[in-house]
Order: C-alpha cells, then sequence, then structure tokens
C-alpha cells in the first residue's frame, strides 16, 4: 500500500505501509502504562501515610494490597518483554535495537543527539527505533530492574517471606533508608522519561510523517521506500 508522504522534507516521495511492532510489544507496551500508574499511585500514598482518602483508617492495607498485586503484573511484563527481546521473529522488536551492535548503528548516536537538540532538521533515517531511543529504553529497564529489586527490599521487611529470603542480604550492604530513597527517585524519574517519551514521539512523528504515535496501536510505520 503506497501513500504520498504529510512530511515537509518527504513531500513528494513514497511511502509504503510497514510492519513493525509486533502485537506483543504493543500489548506489554500499554499494559506497563497502566500498571506503572496504579504503582505510582498506590506507592505515592504508601510513602505519604498523612494522605487518608476517604477518611478510611484501613485505606493503607488496601493501598498496599494493590500495590503488590500490580508489582507482580509488574515483574511479569518486565520477565516478558526480556524474553521477547530474545525470542520475536520480528527484528525489530529484539535486543539489537536497543543495544547498538553494528558500525551503522553506533554511527547514528550523533545524529540522533543533533535531531533531539535541534542542531540538525533531519532524523536518522531508521525504521525501529533510533540507537538513541534504544540506549534510553536500556537505561529504561535496567532502572525498572533496580526498582524491582529495592522493592522486594522493602516488602521484605515487613516478614519473613521469600522476599525477605531472597533480597534480605542487600540491607547489609545498603541502608534501608537509602533503598527507600532509590526506590521513589525511581518512580519519579520514570514519570520524567515518559513525558519526554511523548514529547520525542511527537517530535518525530511531526518531522517524519511516518505515522510514529499511531503505530503504537496499529504496529504500522509509513517509511519512505529509500529506508526500506
Amino acid at each position: 500500500m503506497s501513500v504520498t508522504a504529510p512530511a515537509p522534507h518527504t513531500e513528494h516521495a513514497e511511502l509504503v505501509r510497514f510492519r513493525v511492532w509486533d502485537l506483543p510489544v504493543r500489548l506489554i507496551h500499554w499494559l506497563l502504562v497502566l500498571d506503572l500508574v496504579a504503582l505510582s499511585v498506590t506507592g505515592y500514598l504508601i510513602g505519604n501515610p498523612d494522605i487518608h482518602p476517604g477518611g478510611h483508617v484501613y485505606w493503607v492495607t488496601w493501598t498496599r494490597s494493590i500495590h503488590k498485586v500490580t508489582a507482580y503484573v509488574f515483574i511479569a511484563l518486565i520477565l516478558a518483554r526480556v524474553i521477547w527481546h530474545l525470542r520475536s521473529p520480528n527484528p525489530w522488536s529484539r535486543w539489537t535495537e536497543w543495544i547498538p551492535s553494528t558500525r551503522e548503528r553506533l554511527g547514528q548516536i550523533v545524529p540522533s543527539v543533533r535531531f533531539y537538540t535541534f542542531l540538525s532538521r533531519e532524523a536518522p533515517p531508521v525504521i525501529g527505533h533510533n540507537p538513541l531511543a534504544g540506549l534510553t529504553y536500556t537505561v529504561l529497564y535496567t532502572m525498572f530492574g533496580v526498582e524491582i529489586v529495592t522493592g522486594l527490599v522493602l516488602w521484605g521487611v515487613e516478614g519473613t517471606g521469600w522476599a525477605a529470603w531472597l533480597t534480605g542480604w542487600l540491607l547489609h550492604v545498603v541502608s534501608l533508608p537509602t533503598l527507600r530513597l532509590v526506590h521513589h527517585l525511581i518512580m519519579w524519574l520514570t514519570w520524567g522519561f515518559m513525558i519526554h517519551h511523548l514529547y520525542s514521539a511527537i517530535l518525530v512523528d511531526r518531522v517524519e510523517g511516518t505515522g510514529v504515535l499511531t503505530s503504537i496501536f496499529s504496529g504500522h510505520k509509513f517509511l519512505p521506500k529509500d529506508h526500506l
């Protein structure tokens, strides 16, 4: 299927409808968004016990329960995404999109930085993620891993369950207040990433006119033939 490009710099170029994001990637993406919202709200309430929604004295227990359930979902989604990184038949969903492993991908990092900082008007010609975005996701998922570990430590100090057995040794290395601070800090950094992620998607979509924003719903982008 071919259409006329809406972007200024590809005004007379022919665009081709191309499947980039497969269904598991899109499902994990949106489930993570919903889960992060639930985790952030409940985590904020847990960290601020002076807030009493509705005046109920048992709201903390319910909030902690919801936080734990959504934490399980979060861990499952992260594991699913990592597995799909290794097993996906779609090259745009694999780990090589996040960690530059070729000279070509490494060479696109500086042009990507110049584009996002408005020093260049041309985005790097990529089909999936540009390498700078891929590296950003690598950092983000590393943060998620730290968030899971610190969360398990905070959970473990409540009792002697499996979380305490698995992560209790960390308390001999890092103090509990520091772990709690890191856990909350990553939450705010994640929201900072989400805001920047939306900004970047709007910027790239407006400049390239390839349907970046709608692609996370449909899985398809409209790419110039020379990109393919």
